[in-house]
Parts: structure tokens; C-alpha cells; sequence
């Protein structure tokens, strides 16, 4: 449903993003991440057709941004992260503006707005005027335009910015739901919503595309180790030197609380068995065993860090990347 291809966007001398390529299939919910002045807000304003690019193509539903700017526009939904809403309407007077600007009729826009209105539970608000209402239901306001007119793919710059923790759930349950019927582009700064309802994650830095996969691949790339996380009831006071006996054992830290070890070992390696045995055979009392992964957040910071030639944190909170940015790209689908 969207296909971007190698765009460029320069500003005078200074380029904002250069040769940004991906995809995002029907049905599908992707990622958008990337520190801020990385380029996301440039290849979002190229897709909705606010600006073309300098070089390079960009195709929303099978047609040109450039070429046929009208046409991509009625087939997306646009959240910005101010959502653009009239505070003198009330809710549904926005909404019905919105609609005719769409091109719905009477009877389909009383349809879509009961629809929407429903679906982002505006139901107690929908006669008050939008300056009268909390930030969080301004923000459900801004997704219902996005969504009035049933579009094929939808853009969403920060979409639970404002919102309460229980409104954060329901849109991310929506943003879920949406998915199969919809192809979405979710920009976001908060990472766990990103591994919540995305299945693929596209990181940029710096105006280009450093990494695109879903988030347990990235991690798997990422990584250079096999960790466990153990938390021993009556550990010996040489308990670390101990645990490096243990063959295939690389290294062992302390972790966080009383007991707690991190053991490293090599990559593809499973210890968890024989750490179990060891420990048990020793009545140490084995109170966890568990394995550690990256998160979406240690990716992020080593891509992006990595990229700008930043200081990696030490060992043992996540691997280090040690690969060149091609190493990942060149494996993503």
C-alpha cells in the first residue's frame, strides 16, 4: 500500500533525508522511530503530499504523491501530533465538516460519524465544544477525522500523546484492531507502544533508514551474546568464579538485587539447563532462571548511537553492535 523508494529531501545546503527506502504491505502496522530531527516528520509531510520530494518516489494505495497528490489524499487518514481540530465546533460539527471535505454524502456521513464516534467512545462528548474538553479527548477527536472516511492507510504522528493510561490501552487495542483492514504508519516516541501493536519497526537517523525489521529480529541481529538472568537464594561468596567453571559460561556479572547473577554465554547457546543442575547439586536455592533479550529500547540507542558515533554503554546491559549499518539492512525483508 505505500512504497517509498530511495527519496531525498534537501533544504538548500542541508539535507533532511537521503535515499529513505521501505514499504508498508496491506494490512500491515509499522513503526516509524527515530530521534528527533532524524527525518520523520519530512518523510510523513512527503507521503501526505504537504511537500514533494527532491528526488526519489513515493506511492501511497498505487499513486504518485507527486503526480497525483488527490488522489493519495482520499485514500489516507492523518494524525498529526497537534491534532488539528476547530475548538469553536462542537465535536460533531467537526466532524460533519470534515466528512463534506471528504466527500460524504448525508446519508454515509451519519453512518461514518456514528461509527467513529462509537469506535473512540465519544459518545458524552459529542455535543461539547472541543475547547471545553481535556487534551486526551481532543486527541480521540483528531484520530476520528483521521479515521471518518474508512481510509486504506493511515499515518499517525504520536497518537496517544495526552492521554491517560487506560486511553492509552484503548488506542493501542484500536490501532490493533485496525489492522488487517488498514495499512498504518504509527510514529512514535514511545517504544513499548511500538512492540505493543507493530509488527515492524523502520529506524531513522540522521535522514537515513539505519535499521528495518520487526523488533525481535533486530534484537537477534544485534546481539552478539546469549544472556541469563539467575537469582540464587544463598549464594557463596565465590559464586561468580564458581559459575565460570560451568563449560560454555563466557562471563558472569552481578545483577541488579541481592543474588541476582547475569551469565554470559556464547551466541546460540542455551545454559540454562546445565546452570539449573549446577546450582540445584549445590542446594544454593534457585529462586529464577530466565533468559534476557534486547528490548525495542536497547536497539533503538545502539543504532542510533552507534550512528552518531556516541559512546556504547558497557557490558552487561545489552550487546554491542559491531557491525556496519549495511550488516542490518542488507538481511531485512
Amino acid at each position: 500500500m505505500i512504497d517509498v523508494q530511495n527519496i531525498t529531501k534537501r533544504y538548500g545546503h542541508h539535507t533532511a533525508i537521503e535515499n529513505v527506502t521501505f514499504s508498508v504491505a496491506k494490512g500491515e502496522v509499522l513503526a516509524f522511530l527515530g530521534p528527533n530531527g532524524a527525518g520523520k516528520t519530512t518523510t510523513m509531510r512527503i507521503l501526505t503530499c504537504f511537500m514533494p520530494p527532491t528526488e526519489g518516489t513515493a506511492r501511497v494505495a498505487g499513486f504518485d504523491c507527486v503526480d497525483a497528490p488527490m488522489e493519495v489524499k482520499r485514500r489516507i487518514g492523518y494524525l498529526p501530533e497537534t491534532p488539528p481540530v476547530y475548538q469553536e465546533l462542537t465535536v460533531t460539527e467537526y466532524l460533519t465538516f470534515v466528512g463534506r471535505l471528504r466527500g460524504l454524502t448525508s446519508s454515509s456521513l451519519t453512518s461514518a460519524l456514528n461509527r467513529v464516534v462509537e469506535r473512540l467512545q465519544l459518545g458524552s462528548v459529542r455535543h461539547r465544544l472541543i475547547a471545553n474538553l481535556s487534551r486526551g479527548y481532543r486527541q480521540r477527536v483528531g484520530l476520528a477525522q483521521a479515521l471518518l472516511h474508512d481510509p486504506p492507510v493511515l499515518i499517525l504522528d504520536e497518537p496517544t500523546v495526552g492521554l491517560d493510561p487506560k486511553q492509552i490501552i484503548e488506542i493501542r487495542e484500536l490501532i490493533k484492531n485496525l489492522a488487517g483492514s488498514h495499512s498504518i504508519i504509527l510514529s512514535t516516541h514511545i517504544l513499548p507502544e511500538a512492540t505493543a501493536v507493530c509488527q515492524r519497526v523502520v529506524i531513522i537517523n540522521g535522514g537515513r533508514i539505519v535499521a528495518e525489521d520487526s523488533p525481535e529480529q533486530l534484537s537477534a541481529r544485534l546481539r552478539q551474546s546469549e544472556k541469563i538472568s539467575i537469582t540464587i537464594k544463598a549464594p557463596p561468596p565465590d559464586c561468580e568464579e564458581r559459575l565460570r567453571t560451568i563449560p560454555g559460561v563466557l562471563n558472569v556479572f552481578p545483577g541488579q538485587g541481592p543474588g541476582n547473577f547475569l551469565v554470559e554465554c556464547a551466541l546460540g547457546h542455551d545454559l540454562r539447563e546445565e546452570l539449573a543442575r549446577f546450582i540445584v547439586s549445590r542446594e544454593w536455592g534457585l529462586l529464577e532462571l530466565k533468559t534476557v533479550s534486547m528490548t525495542l529500547e536497547d536497539v533503538f540507542l545502539r543504532l542510533t548511537r552507534h550512528e552518531e558515533g556516541m559512546p556504547q554503554p558497557s557490558e552487561p546491559a545489552a550487546a554491542v553492535v559491531s557491525e556496519p549499518e549495511p550488516s542490518v539492512r542488507e538481511a531485512a525483508p
